[in-house]
């Protein structure tokens, strides 16, 4: 069977589908106070809906993206974007906050679909352009991940949290409709023969390709570190100094947009050398961002000259791992992402959680500790990587 060629505009379309879908693991970040006001809870509480709700995601990456190694993808990704728009509704209207942190939980765990557009994409694409289209459909994912806190901040400053949800629900409906009308359809480079198969060839192929294991831990510390610092920074800019409104705390996420321009070069640094030194690039400037902040974090040139530091480091380190795992079993790279990312995610959820404990207990000061710590996990285990593969 020919595979369909991947244009432009299938590629960016995929981009911005991309973004759409992952913002609404992120509409909470700057809500979590508005949240707070409305349940009557503290700040451990408020952190624990940006945790569970990446804790579902982790469970929807283990659930639903193998499926993309056995089935027809474009079918699989309405029918989760249909999905994700009735979760939203269900947060919107939540009258209680154990039902706020059940419906987040469930939101999580069908916002997968970007985990699955992201390998069609690398089957699709030329092995030279490989890791230019992963960057460029990751700069996609990135505006999401950031611009979902402006969008929230606004919407949510105006017409409250609530109406945050009803717009992603929506959002996701639109999405539906174009990629049902412009996706081509796909199936899986090995189709493998049943969801149990699928399921039971995951652990081998984690012993099978040790490398997979390695960027996994590291991609999953560094985005604990990136989680500690976003869910924490909604607690600091609503303290002395700053005092800011949810509205102008969603503003901060334009900045870290800035982050996204590093996708495209990453990935073309990616397909030409080893990806291990982008990794290495990422690791340095992510501990000199927090470095910098920690005593720095009053001083408001000094938040923002750091925010941008932060996610430059994070989204180069997430397209030089990605492209490097893709690269190690074509015909599994659903099963790869769904290894990676729920790694990737799992560590995005402890940052969440032990992050706003932090805050909690020790403010800043603890933020830095924590994510630091996490950080020198990163470094361990590259450095593993390093010793047993000789840079190429």
């Amino acid at each position: 069977m020919n595979r369909p060629s991947l244009s432009a505009g299938l590629t960016w379309l995929m981009a911005f589908t991309t973004g759409a879908s992952v913002a609404n693991l992120w509409y909470n970040q700057p809500l979590l106070s508005l949240i707070g006001h409305t349940f009557h809870v503290g700040f451990s509480a408020q952190g624990s809906v940006s945790m569970v709700t990446q804790i579902g995601y982790a469970v929807g990456l283990l659930t639903f993206v193998p499926l993309a190694d056995l089935v027809e993808r474009r079918k699989l990704i309405v029918l989760l974007l249909l999905l994700t728009a009735t979760m939203c509704l269900l947060v919107a209207f939540a009258p209680a906050f154990w039902w706020l942190e059940c419906s987040s939980l469930l939101l999580g765990a069908v916002t997968v679909v970007p985990q699955i557009i992201v390998p069609v994409a690398a089957d699709l694409a030329e092995t030279r352009n490989r890791g230019r289209v992963v960057g460029l459909i990751m700069s996609g994912l990135l505006i999401g991940v950031l611009g979902a806190r402006t969008v929230s901040g606004l919407i949510g400053g105006a017409l409250g949290w609530p109406a945050v949800y009803g717009f992603g629900a929506l959002l996701m409906l639109t999405f539906a409709l174009l990629v049902r009308w412009k996706f081509p359809v796909t199936y899986p480079i090995a189709r493998q023969t049943s969801y149990p198969a699928v399921m039971r060839s995951i652990i081998p192929l984690m012993r099978q390709e040790p490398e997979l294991s390695r960027a996994s831990l590291t991609g999953g510390a560094l985005f604990a570190s990136f989680n500690v610092f976003w869910t924490t920074l909604t607690f600091r800019l609503g303290a002395s100094p700053y005092h800011y409104s949810a509205s102008t705390i969603g503003m901060f996420g334009l900045i870290g947009i800035a982050g996204a321009s590093i996708a495209p070069i990453a990935g073309r640094f990616a397909d030409r050398q080893d990806p291990r030194r982008m990794v290495s690039f990422s690791i340095t400037l992510i501990i000199g961002a927090f470095l910098w902040m920690a005593r720095l974090n009053g001083n408001l040139w000094a938040l923002l000259l750091g925010i941008i530091a932060l996610d430059l480091g994070v989204q180069a380190g997430q397209i030089s791992n990605q492209t490097r795992i893709y690269a190690l079993r074509p015909d599994a790279r659903a099963r790869l992402n769904t290894v990676y990312m729920g790694s990737y995610f799992i560590g995005g959820s402890l940052g969440a959680g032990v992050g706003s404990f932090a805050w909690d207990h020790w403010r800043w000061s603890g933020v830095t500790v924590v994510a630091l710590t996490f950080l020198l996990v990163a470094v361990f285990v590259h450095v593993q990587s390093l010793r047993k593969y000789r840079i190429a």
